[in-house]
């Protein structure tokens, strides 16, 4: 065989698989479908399939115009600027895909109905208490999806660092206990696929951004759980990631181009310092280093300088509120985002959801810095989050402390008054996200020593200041677990979540005697607060703290509710004279947590480490 049939058999051959690997695939498009009459009309849809960006792309539509065929460095991928016009209408509409040979693949992309008004997505408030549910630790409603084919992690309730398999169907099985505990809204933590060899169950090193992780359900299994939530007047909080995801990513072993993710000659982690950020006299090198380095090895620093990145990140978090018909969200370390990225994420959201909202998790120790990344914020370089609420470490922090601590000038319950006295720091610190742990924070109940006088006065406190209070699982039952541990340790299963669990704590029965003490008290104040505006709406007056007996108020104009915490081993007379400017002209009270009448309210006494809530009455 000769040289010039060889290079045509050769050439041939190279023809064929071009058009085998396009045509002998699917092609996929992300976000696979979307909504007519959005705000925005614009449209961006990444396709994916071999050699895509060697076709020619058209739209057979009048109402969908097709504005700009973008091409990356990788032939893989395509970028379409599409124009969703007022006239288009929901039905599916054709996208062909053809080559020079003249072949043509023809795409049917859906365009769908909006479920509801935007403006009757109604974010979560100062009204609302929150309770946080890790989905792989709650209650496992489905045993089928324990281990699924194609996740790479299977199911080991043993490791306390694997996967234990709660899912979405457990925690719709007990949405009955959630409500009537007293709480108002739900966040997961994150639920999306995440289909890596070890340590997956936490959620927070996403594989596929469109995709609910099978070991929870599929997409319609979420769909289901927020409506059940609706149903049972439980608003839903979603946890969105936008900083980082899995190196197992699709989108990361195939990048769309080089600057998809920020890459170094070896790998580079993050410094971990935020206030390199924000520092004046910071320099450049750990600015970068904070921004640019990894999370960890497992986990990609997105780029969010990278426009095609950021339309696909902002589009994926619009395309759950709208399919799923969320009530809010709750962002992963918003400050190692892209500052200026996370403005315009937030502002496209509020602009298709006007009631929404959203609180960033801004991990840091001090409130001048946790301020900054609050909409609205005083900030001297003229910089704004659009980020309603934020995350109170400091006053989380303070609040174990204050309780453990002897008297002193700015320590025991002086810790308490001097967080809230710095309260002209943020722009609304109402909107606060207020709690005494978290799922990644020694549990309450280990951090004050097991006692358990201390650990009600402490939810006393969270659920009576400012802010919006929210509750880690397990709470209401005194969970204990130390961070140090390891994270395993602080996100214990559910006691009965499982079908051969010995106890089951959702019931009262399941339940031991410190167990339902806890329980009882925490849901007697949360079930009062629904109803109680002056808690959730009203100001604040607080005193200071003398003797470790701390006193402040919540008042409108209907109503004063005057909290007193006893931070000493022994019973206090409370004499009310100095509070009076507060008091006016309220002569009695009723304790809410005692459920006991005051006749006097101008002096009486308080028990041993203790919390009183008194609604105050002429």
């Amino acid at each position: 065989m000769n040289q010039r049939i060889i290079k045509i058999i050769f050439l041939y051959l190279i023809i064929f698989l071009i058009a085998f690997n396009i045509f002998g695939q699917k092609i996929k498009i992300e976000p696979a479908f979307w909504w007519v009459n959005m705000n925005n009309p614009k449209l961006q849809l990444l396709v994916y399939a071999r050699n895509i960006s060697t076709y020619e792309v058209s739209i057979r539509n009048k109402n969908i115009e097709l504005v700009k065929i973008n091409k990356v460095e990788n032939p893989n991928y395509l970028f379409l600027d599409l124009i969703i016009t007022k006239k288009a209408s929901a039905g599916v509409f054709n996208i062909d895909f053809t080559n020079k040979a003249n072949k043509k693949i023809t795409y049917k992309y859906e365009l769908k109905k909006r479920q509801k008004p935007a403006n009757e997505h109604v974010g979560f408030n100062s009204s609302d208490v929150i309770y946080l549910v890790m989905p792989d630790r709650f209650s496992n409603g489905n045993i089928k999806n324990d281990s699924p084919e194609g996740m790479m992690e299977k199911a080991d309730r043993e490791n306390p660092d694997g996967r234990h398999g709660g899912d979405l169907q457990g925690i719709i099985n007990h949405l009955d206990y959630i409500s009537n505990l007293g709480v108002t809204a739900i966040w997961l933590n994150p639920f999306q696929e995440n289909n890596r060899p070890q340590y997956s169950y936490h959620g927070y090193a996403t594989t596929n951004f469109y995709k609910t992780d099978p070991r929870f359900g599929t997409n319609k299994d979420y769909k289901h759980f927020v409506n059940e939530c609706h149903n049972k007047n439980l608003k839903v909080i979603i946890d969105i990631v936008l900083n980082h995801c899995d190196t197992n990513n699709w989108l990361i072993k195939d990048l769309p181009s080089p600057d998809w993710i920020h890459q170094f000659p070896e790998f580079t982690r993050t410094n971990y310092r935020i206030p390199a950020i924000l520092d004046p006299h910071g320099s450049e090198y750990d600015r970068n280093l904070m921004l640019n380095g990894w999370f960890d090895q497992i986990m990609a620093d997105l780029n969010h300088k990278n426009p095609f990145l950021a339309t696909y990140l902002i589009q994926n978090t619009i395309w759950w509120i709208e399919y799923a018909g969320i009530d809010g969200i709750r962002l992963d370390t918003q400050p190692y985002s892209d500052k200026d990225f996370v403005a315009g994420w937030a502002k496209q959201i509020f602009n298709e959801y006007p009631n929404f909202n959203i609180v960033g998790e801004a991990w840091l120790q001090k409130i001048a810095l946790t301020a900054y990344w609050q909409k609205n914020a005083n900030n001297t370089d003229g910089y704004n989050s659009n980020i309603p609420s934020v995350t109170d470490f400091p006053l989380c922090f303070a609040i174990a402390s204050a309780l453990n601590e002897h008297e002193g000038w700015a320590e025991g319950m002086n810790r308490l008054y001097y967080i809230l006295a710095q309260d002209f720091l943020y722009a609304h610190p109402e909107n606060n996200l207020i709690f005494v742990d978290n799922h990644d924070l020694t549990r309450f109940y280990q951090s004050i020593g097991g006692n358990l006088d201390k650990f009600k006065m402490g939810l006393a406190f969270l659920l009576t200041t400012r802010g919006i209070p929210m509750i880690y699982y397990g709470t209401e039952l005194a969970m204990g677990g130390s961070e140090s541990e390891g994270h395993g340790y602080i996100r214990k299963d559910f006691p009965g979540g499982w079908p051969n669990d010995k106890n089951n704590a959702f019931v009262a029965e399941g339940r031991s005697n410190e167990q339902n003490e806890t329980f009882n008290y925490l849901q007697n104040i949360l079930n009062w607060r629904k109803n109680a505006a002056v808690i959730s709406t009203g100001k604040l007056m607080q005193f200071l703290p003398e003797n470790n007996i701390y006193v402040y108020f919540r008042y409108n104009q209907n109503k004063t509710v005057m909290v007193v915490l006893n931070n000493n081993d022994s019973e206090q007379t409370i004499k009310t004279e100095r509070y009076n400017e507060a008091i006016k002209g309220n002569t009695t009270g009723f304790d809410i947590i005692m459920k006991k009448q005051i006749d006097h309210i101008s002096e009486f006494s308080i028990a041993p480490k203790s919390a009183m809530i008194i609604e105050l009455s002429e």
